[in-house]
């Protein structure tokens, strides 16, 4: 009895392990590289969300803020843009496009570049809150700008439009002020 009770005993033990070995194999995959062999391990998708976030977060805000005095580039950053937000975003655009801001940076010849100060993030909430500078290079000045923005994120499915599967809900702009007007030296 004891004997059977021992065998039993180890074969289960057994048993757990190799399926424990089974299991971490398979997060492993191996990458040849001119026939060398690359580890490469499987990430659970939660591990590296809030990094996506943020990611998700610059890029929309880069690609609304930052533009040139073309007209064609103009609409097709506002395009890139609206896959990454919802109706918020539209909303905002709109608005702008309403008080002549997008004809004004046309009509200057102003470059609008943004840098991200920090993006802080409630997670549990998915809740975040956006700190960046905008630079407004015109031919007589040049403008800094203070820019903060909140909103939420929904998890959506991925696509090749928007990468890292996150839609920003309920944006809107807390601040947005002139911080510094220099002028440039004209010849």
């Amino acid at each position: 009895m004891g004997s059977l009770l021992l065998a039993f005993s180890v074969s289960v033990v057994v048993s757990v392990y190799a399926y424990k070995q089974v299991l971490s194999a398979r997060k492993s995959i191996y990458i040849l590289d001119n026939n060398v062999p690359i580890l490469a391990k499987q990430t659970d998708v939660q591990l590296n969300r809030p990094a996506e976030y943020k990611a998700h977060i610059d890029l929309f805000h880069s690609i609304f803020f930052s533009l040139t005095p073309d007209d064609r580039f103009i609409e097709y950053q506002m395009k890139r843009a609206m896959y990454l937000i919802d109706e918020s975003g539209a909303r905002q655009y709109n608005d702008l496009k309403e008080k002549g801001y997008f004809s004004s940076v046309l009509s200057s010849s102003s470059v609008l570049t943004l840098q991200t100060d920090s993006i802080v993030l409630d997670l549990p909430h998915l809740y975040f809150r956006y700190y960046g500078r905008q630079k407004i290079d015109r031919r007589s000045v040049t403008v800094s700008r203070s820019l903060i923005t909140e909103g939420y994120l929904k998890d959506i499915p991925r696509s090749e439009n928007n990468p890292h599967g996150v839609l920003i809900t309920g944006w809107k702009t807390i601040e947005n002020k002139d911080i510094e007007n220099v002028q440039k030296n004209s010849l």
